[in-house]
């Protein structure tokens, strides 16, 4: 399994997720759209800590950057 996922779309991935989580904790969010909500910030935290996301993988998506030798 490769890394795919570069720094910035970690930081934007684990934002994203914090303000999920912030928005369920406030009461903003409720019901069935929570647990759809919840799951896809669970999935976002993730990936972002194997630096790896399936979907990118069929359409050739890469945002690390390689190092040149």
């Amino acid at each position: 399994m490769k890394k795919n996922i570069g720094t910035i779309d970690k930081i934007v991935r684990i934002i994203l997720a914090l303000v999920i989580v912030a928005l369920y904790f406030t009461h903003v969010i409720s019901g069935v759209l929570t647990i759809v909500l919840l799951v896809l910030a669970g999935i976002l935290i993730l990936t972002s800590l194997i630096s790896f996301c399936p979907l990118y993988l069929p359409f050739g998506i890469k945002t690390n950057k390689k190092k040149k030798n």
